[in-house]
């Protein structure tokens, strides 16, 4: 089984739980995901099977997009509503103090990493150590976040649609932006949208995909690898090329426009992506069966 599935992920879950699940209901040992989710966190979450697996890491390094609930007055551990509360207030914030200060969040920046992450240091995953009360110094990320949008706000609950690149977390941009406003803030929920190519409306639940594993109906909800590539223009190749491909042997496309494409080949095989430059072809990755 070659391709995407893309889980609406339930609460409660890791990602890891998800990839395991799907790994023992496929009977396929390379199954990945493109991009954790926390376990209180629902949403897009595309898993990778077999030789889709090769594409997982340009989901992970594509740009998502979020709804997050976060709460005033509140300053967690982990950041998020699920930790313990280290200090609570009465905030004293307006609608104009709240927009006001959503401005200095966006565009390039960095941000330091939660305690509570996978993130690894000597070996040890940082929230490894925060569970043991150990806090280390972390090196500030350099992330991007394009957009943030007030969608609604009751009392001291506020929704937010954050855009944002790779590596961003939604629980410390929470926690900066109550910090800003000089009350504390924890992210109250949060709701993954959109990874990469992928948005709410590919996905499925858990439930439904188990149950098309289970009645061999996977193509009613397995994605082809080149889905994640949509974005990029398709080209076909002729045999030869298509040979010169497979073969490691280099191939010319004249007359084709700088930038990445898709390339395919006869009978709309799927064989890379790949960067035109002045005619030449750089491949950036195989997805094309080898002969054995």
């Amino acid at each position: 089984m070659d391709g995407i599935i893309i889980i609406d992920k339930p609460a409660g879950w890791t990602s890891h739980d998800v990839v395991a699940k799907l790994r023992g209901a496929t009977k396929t040992k390379r199954v990945g995901h493109g991009g954790t989710l926390d376990p209180m966190a629902t949403g897009v979450l595309p898993i990778f099977i077999g030789r889709a697996t090769r594409a997982a890491e340009f989901c992970e390094s594509a740009d998502k997009e979020y709804i997050a609930g976060l709460r005033l007055g509140i300053v967690t551990d982990t950041q998020d509503t699920t930790g313990n509360t280290l200090s609570t207030c009465e905030p004293s914030v307006t609608m104009q103090d709240f927009l006001a200060a959503i401005p200095r969040f966006l565009g390039a920046q960095k941000q330091t990493p939660p305690m509570y992450s996978a993130i690894k240091l000597g070996g040890k995953k940082l929230y490894e150590l925060a569970r043991r009360g150990v806090e280390v110094e972390r090196a500030p990320r350099d992330i991007f976040i394009s957009d943030i949008e007030l969608r609604e706000a009751h009392d001291d609950e506020f929704l937010l649609r954050v855009a944002c690149s790779k590596g961003t977390y939604i629980r410390t941009l929470c926690h900066d932006i109550g910090a800003a406003l000089g009350c504390g803030a924890a992210m109250s929920s949060l709701r993954r949208t959109k990874a990469g190519a992928f948005t709410l409306d590919n996905a499925q639940t858990l439930e439904a995909v188990l149950s098309a594993v289970s009645s061999g109906e996977t193509k009613k909800i397995l994605l082809p690898t080149d889905s994640i590539f949509s974005d990029y223009p398709p080209i076909s190749l002729g045999e030869q090329d298509t040979r010169k491909c497979k073969n490691g042997v280099p191939f010319r496309q004249e007359n084709t426009l700088d930038g990445v494409y898709r390339f395919y080949g006869p009978g709309n095989e799927f064989l890379l992506l790949g960067e035109a430059k002045s005619g030449s072809i750089k491949v950036i990755k195989r997805f094309f069966a080898m002969n054995k």
